[in-house]
């Protein structure tokens, strides 16, 4: 009997195993950027542009950046470009054209929020005590 469990258990453990192995991987890129591979060194993206995809700064070590599936340390070159500048948001190139500015989320525009202050200004002094 004490077989049959360990044989029950042991296929179990198997079959929920492969289930786990064919799900897809949450880390994965979107397939849309998976279908536009880049074709060689330097290349751009099917819509002409570069995508910022990656930032890393290391405390030690210089600033690194992932454009269109390229690592680029600060100062390396992206085609004819060089990388001037480096954020935690933005990747700045200097190239043939001037600056170009690539942004790791290009379709969020952040904007400042503004609360209610929860006092009149103007009244100072101790704050009462609720029972």
């Amino acid at each position: 009997m004490a077989s049959f469990l360990k044989f029950c258990l042991f296929f179990g453990l198997t079959v929920s195993a492969a289930a786990h192995a064919q799900s897809p991987d949450p880390t994965r890129p979107p397939a849309a950027w998976l279908d536009a591979a880049p074709a060689g060194e330097g290349s751009v993206e099917a819509d002409g542009g570069l995508r910022l995809q990656s930032v890393l700064q290391p405390h030690a070590g210089k600033p690194l950046a992932v454009i269109s599936g390229r690592t680029v340390a600060l100062g390396g070159r992206v085609g004819d470009a060089t990388l001037v500048r480096l954020s935690e948001r933005e990747a700045v190139l200097q190239g043939p054209e001037g600056l170009t500015r690539l942004y790791l989320t290009p379709d969020v525009h952040k904007q400042m929020i503004v609360t209610p202050s929860t006092r009149k200004a103007g009244k100072a002094g101790p704050v009462k005590e609720t029972p």
